[in-house]
């Protein structure tokens, strides 16, 4: 699967100068005015994963293809966007097709970059930003309650069902709380998500801060860092204008750079972790002569549905997976070592894959 990231803030936050570093492209502008971003814009990067060059070279692979993610460039969002303020409505829904939302705040302070509210504080801007998220959601809702009341007063059951939910979600937004605090049973998962609610998604603090805040952030940082434990969210330190700089440089000089800053990683790969913390991924490895290649998962999924997703004509004709454990693998140099250890193991439909794993499966017509 390839996770969908929006990128989201009120307009010279640093989101479109963020997005060209992380997809190493200048296709979305980086200008210092309000909706310089007219369209979302959208990038395919690799995802950094360390472990695909070990076991590609142990195996002697041709070819490394690392998992995927998409970040998407929104438009910045102003005060009064739910109501079409701004460029308003038209990008609120670009938000809906994405898994996660990562709110880029303002951390930084410079006098020759415009702020659309006349001050720095990254704080007030989350709640702006969250307001209008809310806002449109309890405007959704409220469109569609009148539909499901009748339907639901003729004994429909997925009416029934679904309104239950719409008031949940209401309650919650009319309290001024997001909708991704609401308890929702497993069984009703799939029709919360079908709510399509944009405050329902799993959110990313993304702390943009000046280039000597890039190692430990800042004080304005540890307000947004404070403020996603409290929400239970995630958040990250990242200086857009570094990430900018490390975008051009090769390869070899990227390292030399970052230790420069007293930084051991850019800052996409922190982005990407905590992306994928946050929404409980996990990847697993097949690898051959012809390619190493990483997938991503969710925790909890079982090989059947692992191997889904390579094909989906796997999940269903599955039989077994041959598994090794990723530092089985490199300990014991490869399959054939890890088999005449008894490190290779024989997994059924029941077993959960775990991060890491080395897998080949095995299936029927």
């Amino acid at each position: 699967m390839a996770l969908k990231v929006a990128i989201v803030g009120l307009p010279n936050v640093g989101k479109s100068t963020l997005f060209n570093a992380l997809t190493q492209t200048a296709a979305a502008q980086a200008a210092n005015y309000p909706f310089c971003t007219i369209e979302p814009n959208v990038g395919d990067v690799a995802v950094p994963e360390g472990r695909l060059e070990v076991l590609a070279k142990i195996v002697g692979s041709k070819e490394i293809i690392p998992a995927r993610i998409n970040f998407v460039d929104i438009a910045g969002l102003v005060r009064g966007a739910s109501k079409g303020e701004g460029l308003g409505n038209q990008f609120l829904a670009n938000i809906r097709d994405c898994d996660a939302v990562a709110f880029v705040a303002r951390c930084f302070v410079d006098d020759d970059i415009i702020h659309v509210e006349n001050r720095v504080d990254p704080i007030a801007d989350l709640e702006i930003i969250e307001t209008e998220l809310m806002l449109a959601d309890l405007e959704s809702l409220e469109k569609r309650t009148n539909t499901l009341e009748k339907r639901a007063r003729g004994g429909d059951k997925e009416a029934i069902a679904t309104l239950r939910l719409v008031k949940v979600a209401l309650d919650l937004l009319n309290a001024g709380r997001p909708a991704r605090a609401a308890a929702v049973a497993p069984e009703d998962e799939k029709a919360w998500r079908m709510l399509q609610l944009l405050t329902s998604k799993p959110s990313l603090f993304v702390c943009n801060v000046d280039e000597a805040s890039a190692d430990l952030g800042n004080a304005l940082s540890a307000k947004v860092a404070e403020r996603a434990t409290r929400d239970g969210s995630r958040a990250v330190v990242i200086s857009a204008r570094i990430e900018s700089e490390i975008a051009l440089l090769a390869a070899d000089d990227r390292k030399e750079f970052l230790e420069t800053l007293g930084l051991v990683e850019p800052g996409l790969n922190r982005l990407i972790r905590e992306a994928y913390a946050l929404l409980g991924l996990r990847t697993y490895f097949t690898c051959g002569p012809k390619e190493t290649r990483a997938w991503t998962i969710q925790a909890g999924d079982t090989a059947p549905v692992a191997a889904g997703v390579i094909h989906t004509d796997f999940e269903r004709t599955f039989i077994r997976a041959e598994t090794i454990a990723y530092d089985d693998f490199v300990r014991l140099k490869g399959e054939s070592g890890a088999r005449d250890a008894g490190r290779l193991r024989l997994e059924g439909k029941e077993y959960v894959v775990q991060d890491g794993d080395v897998m080949h499966f095995r299936t029927g017509a």
